[in-house]
C-alpha cells in the first residue's frame, strides 16, 4: 500500500555557460544520485542545458547542435541511471522558431516537449529577442532524437499505473502571470506542477516568489515543485541564486539556501493521495474546471514503482516533516497568532449570540480545569467586549466526591480575581440523597444506613483498581448540569477532542445553550489559556491561569485516595490527548483511513515514544 506518497528531487546544479556536454554529463550525475534516494522524478532548471543566460548565443546553430546532442545524451542515459521521469531545460528549434522548452523524458524516451508560454520581454528580461511564445507554434509533434515527439504547452503526463500522478509543467514566467497555465492544468487533472525556471534574484524577490509558489499550490491544491538556476548562470545584468522549493496545498514541504557554489537539491515526499481527498471534498474546485475548461493531451507512461513510497517495507521513512501536534504551531509567532485569532472568533461568536438572547442571565460550571477556565475568559472578554456588565453573569462551582482542593481553590480564586460573581454548591450531599434513593451502592459500599461523611471517609480507602463505577460518576455529572440549566442560559465547556471522542455524560456535560469550546482540540485548550495569562493579564491572575495549565486534565468524578492522591487522569481512560488530536486532525482534515493515519503516526515524534502497540490501541 503506498497511501499516495510520491518522492521526488529538485535540482540546482553547478552550471558550466555555454558548455552543454559539461551541463548533460553533470545532470546524469545527479540522475544517479535521485536513483539512489528512490526518487520518481527529477526536475531541473530551465534552459539548463545550455544556460539562461546565453543571450545572443541562442542565435548560434553551433549552441544549438551541442544543445541537442546533450539532450539525446541524457535521453540515453536514462535507460540506465534512473528509472523515473526527468524534465531538463533545453532550447527547441521547430517551425522555423525557437523555443525555450521543458523536455520530459522516461526511461529513454522524450514523452512531450513543453515551451514557455510568458516570455518575459520587460525590466532585465529580453527573451522576446531569442525565443518564441508556445502560442506561435505551429505543430503537435516533432521530429527529434529519432522519435516523433508530442510538443505544446497543452500536455500532461499520466502514470497510468499510479492514477495520483499527473504532471503539469510550466516554465519561469508563466507562474508569474495572472493566471498561469497551471492554473488550468490542475483543472484538467495535474496533481504533480512543475516549474523550471531561471529567476534572478534582487532584494525582496525571494519571499515574493515563495509566497507566489506556496499560494499557486494552495490556489490549485495541488504539489508545485519549483527549479531554479544558480551562481554560475552569467552575472553580466543578472545574479541568480538557485532558488528550490516543493510546496503541497499551500504548505512548504522543502525549501534549499540560496547561493549555493555547489550543487544543491532537495529529496522530498509529497502526499498526492492529500491532493486527491482536498479536490473531492471543495466541490467550487470542479464547478471552476467548467468554467475554464481547456483542452489538453494526455500522455500516458508506467512508473514502474519508481517514486512510489511503499509502506509494507519496514524500512519505510518519509522524507517529509510529519508534525506531531498539527493543530498548535511550532514557531511561537505563529502560535501567539493562532491563539489571538482563535479567542477573537471565540468571543465573537458568544458575543452574537448574548446580542440574541436580551439580557438573559447566563451561567457557567466553573472547576477549576482547562476548558471552563478558556469558557470563563471567553465570557469575560465578551462581556467586555459587548458592554455587558458582569452581573448578569452568574456562575457555579460545585465540587463532588472527586474535586481537588487545587482545582477548587484557583477556580475560586480566578473568579473572585475577575470579579466574578459566583455560588459554591457542594453536591455531594445530593448526590448521596440520590444514590440512596436509586439504591445504588457505589464501589460495593452498603449506604443505606450511612452518614456523607462516614461514606466520604470510606471513599478514601476504595482501592485504585476497584475505582470504577459509572453511575457513581453519572450521577454527579447530571446533578451539576441540572443545577445549571434550572440557573440561566448556560455556557458549554466541551472541547473538539472530547466531543470527538464521547467523553462526556450524556444528558449533562454534553448539553449547553452555547458552547464557545466546541471547535477547539484539547492540546490547543492550553495553549490558549497559557496565551491569555501571558498576553491579557497581570498579577495574580496570570499566576492562576498558568497553575491550571499545569493541571492534570481530569473529570473529578471518581473518589480521591489519602491526602487528595489518585486524582482520576483521563488521559489514563481514553488515551493521550496527543494522538487523539493528531488521529482527528487527519481524519477530518485529509479524510485519510486508519491505515493512512497510524503510518503517519509512526512517521512522527510525540512529547514521548509509543510502540505501535500503544498507537493502534488508541
Amino acid at each position: 500500500m503506498t497511501f499516495g506518497f510520491f518522492r521526488l528531487a529538485v535540482f540546482s546544479p553547478k552550471l558550466g555557460l555555454a558548455d552543454c556536454a559539461f551541463n548533460s554529463a553533470h545532470t546524469i550525475n545527479l540522475l544517479q544520485q535521485a536513483k539512489a534516494q528512490q526518487c520518481g522524478l527529477a526536475l531541473f532548471p530551465e534552459l539548463g542545458i545550455t544556460g539562461y543566460t546565453c543571450a545572443d548565443l541562442f542565435h548560434q546553430t553551433a549552441l544549438l547542435e551541442k544543445s541537442n546532442s546533450a539532450i539525446l545524451s541524457v535521453i540515453e542515459a536514462t535507460k540506465k541511471v534512473f528509472d523515473g521521469l526527468v524534465l531538463i531545460g533545453a532550447p527547441i528549434s521547430v517551425d522555423s522558431q525557437l523555443f525555450n522548452c521543458a523536455i520530459v523524458i522516461h526511461k529513454g524516451k522524450v514523452l512531450g516537449i513543453v515551451p514557455k508560454s510568458y516570455l518575459p520581454t520587460y525590466k532585465e528580461f529580453y527573451e522576446r529577442r531569442y525565443f518564441s511564445p508556445a502560442i506561435n507554434l505551429r505543430s503537435a509533434e516533432v521530429l527529434l532524437f529519432g522519435q516523433s515527439i508530442p510538443i505544446g504547452a497543452d500536455l500532461l503526463f499520466a502514470a497510468e499505473d499510479f492514477p495520483e500522478l499527473i504532471l503539469g509543467v510550466e516554465i519561469c514566467e508563466d507562474l508569474w502571470v495572472p493566471i498561469p497555465p497551471s492554473s488550468f492544468q490542475s483543472l484538467a487533472g495535474a496533481t504533480l506542477l512543475t516549474n523550471l525556471s531561471a529567476s534572478n534574484d534582487i532584494v525582496g524577490k525571494a519571499p515574493y516568489r515563495k509566497n507566489l509558489i506556496l499560494g499557486q499550490s494552495a490556489r490549485t491544491m495541488a504539489v508545485y515543485a519549483y527549479a531554479s538556476s544558480g551562481v554560475h548562470e552569467s552575472s553580466t545584468d543578472l545574479v541568480f541564486g538557485g532558488h528550490c522549493i516543493i510546496a503541497e496545498n499551500g504548505q512548504l514541504i522543502a525549501e534549499n539556501t540560496r547561493f549555493n557554489r555547489e550543487d544543491s537539491h532537495l529529496i522530498a515526499d509529497v502526499d498526492l493521495e492529500r491532493i486527491m481527498n482536498n479536490r473531492r471534498s471543495t466541490g467550487t474546485w470542479a464547478d471552476n474546471s467548467h468554467d475554464n475548461n481547456k483542452s489538453f493531451r494526455k500522455i500516458g507512461f508506467q512508473l514502474d514503482k519508481a517514486g512510489i513510497i511503499d509502506r509494507s517495507v519496514p524500512s519505510s521513512k518519509l522524507l517529509r516533516e510529519i508534525i506531531p501536534h498539527p493543530f498548535v504551531p511550532a514557531n511561537s509567532i505563529e502560535l501567539k497568532d493562532r491563539c489571538d485569532e482563535i479567542f477573537q472568533i471565540q468571543v465573537a461568536g458568544l458575543a452574537k449570540r448574548l446580542e440574541s438572547i436580551g439580557n438573559t442571565p447566563i451561567t457557567l460550571g466553573v472547576s477549576g480545569g482547562l476548558d471552563s477556565t478558556l469558557a470563563l475568559m471567553v465570557i469575560c472578554k465578551t462581556l467586555e467586549k459587548i458592554n455587558r456588565p458582569f452581573s448578569n453573569f452568574k456562575a457555579l462551582t460545585m465540587p463532588g466526591f472527586g474535586t481537588t482542593s487545587r482545582t477548587l481553590e484557583n477556580a475560586k480564586k480566578l473568579m473572585t480575581a475577575l470579579g466574578v460573581s459566583f455560588d459554591e454548591i457542594d453536591i455531594r450531599p445530593l448526590c448521596f440523597e440520590e444514590m440512596k434513593a436509586l439504591n445504588h451502592k457505589p464501589f460495593e459500599i452498603e449506604i443505606n444506613a450511612l452518614d456523607l461523611n462516614t461514606f466520604i471517609g470510606l471513599l478514601k480507602k476504595v482501592p485504585l483498581v476497584k475505582k470504577n463505577d459509572l453511575v457513581f460518576e453519572n450521577i454527579q455529572a447530571r446533578r451539576r448540569t441540572s443545577l445549571l440549566m434550572n440557573r440561566g442560559f448556560v455556557i458549554g465547556t466541551g472541547d473538539l477532542s472530547e466531543l470527538a471522542l464521547g467523553w462526556c455524560t450524556f444528558n449533562a456535560d454534553h448539553m449547553s445553550m452555547y458552547n464557545p469550546n466546541s471547535s477547539i482540540p484539547k492540546t490547543l485548550v492550553k495553549f490558549l489559556v497559557q496565551w491569555v495569562a501571558n498576553n491579557s493579564y497581570e498579577e495574580p491572575i496570570r499566576s492562576i491561569l498558568l497553575d491550571i495549565a499545569q493541571t492534570v486534565i481530569s473529570p473529578e468524578l471518581l473518589p480521591l485516595g489519602e491526602n487528595d492522591q489518585e486524582i482520576q487522569s483521563t488521559e489514563a481512560s481514553v488515551g493521550p490527548y496527543e494522538l487523539h488530536d493528531f488521529f482527528l486532525y487527519h481524519w477530518i482534515r485529509n479524510s485519510f483511513n486508519p491505515e493512512k493515519i497510524l503510518f503517519l503516526a509512526t512517521q512522527t515524534k510525540f512529547h514521548k515514544p509509543y510502540t505501535n502497540i500503544e498507537l493502534k490501541q488508541w
